[in-house]
């Protein structure tokens, strides 16, 4: 076969992989990041990319994903934040329902609200009770049931700009 063709066979397959097949990448004690990209190291050598929206303003901040009426797997919104605060959510106007995951200054997944309910005001805490440390910089919503099918959990680390380089638990190159 020429390499053409293998190469056609390759994207052929890629092309032809499910829309819940969720991206996995290489890891190297640096990553590769990008703004519209969201890493989160499940193994020592493995990552999950989401393709994301970053809410970073307080406008975006507030209005998250009210009224949008489907949010495909592997893609989300990270909402950052100027300073790392306590956070509180909740889904007035959300309409699918979520996995909110929390993480601290260095990026490191603190907590996880799975499957957040449509339409629910419920304040949802973004640190579980007892956490020494409840201030939070960045929040990642993903579709409801994403987290425990990719295997997410508290500990794992998330790679992103937004993420201080001189305190990020897997920084950026």
């Amino acid at each position: 076969m020429s390499l053409n063709r293998s190469l056609a066979a390759v994207l052929a397959l890629c092309l032809a992989l499910p829309a819940a097949a969720q991206p996995v990448v290489a890891v190297d004690d640096l990553a590769e990041c990008r703004n519209d990209a969201a890493l989160i190291r499940t193994d020592p050598d493995r990552a999950l990319s989401f393709q994301i929206e970053l809410a970073d303003t307080d406008e975006s901040r507030a209005r998250g994903l009210m009224y949008r009426r489907d949010l495909p797997a592997g893609a989300g919104m990270l909402f950052v934040y100027p300073a790392s605060q306590p956070v509180s959510f909740w889904m007035r106007n959300t309409l699918i329902p979520l996995d909110i995951v929390f993480m601290d200054p260095r990026g490191v997944i603190r907590h996880i609200h799975r499957m957040a309910r449509p339409l629910d005001e419920t304040p949802i805490p973004g640190a579980a009770i007892g956490d020494p440390d409840p201030n939070r910089l960045l929040v990642l919503e993903i579709a409801g049931g994403e987290a425990d099918r990719l295997g997410l959990q508290t500990g794992q680390v998330l790679a992103h700009p937004a993420v201080p380089e001189s305190s990020a638990a897997w920084p950026c190159r």
